[in-house]
């Protein structure tokens, strides 16, 4: 059973940062995809970046890239998304997920509970 817990939203102004952090505890040997996922009312969710542990690759939607930094701390089994430069459009609920598979394109298997991030 694997639980992730993010923290680290909160609100900001146009041009500002913020660090989410997602902490993950149980087997965590088997994830190997870690994601940042987020949504908006009537929408669905979208990936905004993840990393894959085998060989470091990470992938950011193009409306992030240059701004937000996927991080892993596999020591602390921490996850980070260093969000810059941050845009109104960024105003969403994001979620922090794990999948098993190498394909970190597919569907995701473990889901945090979501912190908000509002810019205004």
């Amino acid at each position: 059973h694997v639980q992730l817990v993010e923290s680290g939203g909160g609100s900001v102004q146009v041009g500002g940062s913020l660090v989410l952090s997602c902490a993950m505890s149980g087997d965590t040997s088997r994830r190997n995809c870690m994601g940042w996922f987020r949504q908006t009312p009537g929408n669905e969710r979208e990936r905004v970046a993840s990393i894959r542990s085998v060989d470091g690759e990470t992938y950011y939607i193009d409306s992030v890239k240059g701004r937000f930094t996927i991080s892993r701390d596999s020591v602390n089994n921490t996850l980070f998304l260093q969000m810059n430069s941050l845009k109104a459009d960024d105003t969403a609920m994001y979620y922090c997920a794990a999948r098993d598979g190498v394909v970190c394109a597919r569907q995701y298997d473990y889901w945090g509970q979501g912190t908000q991030v509002t810019v205004s």
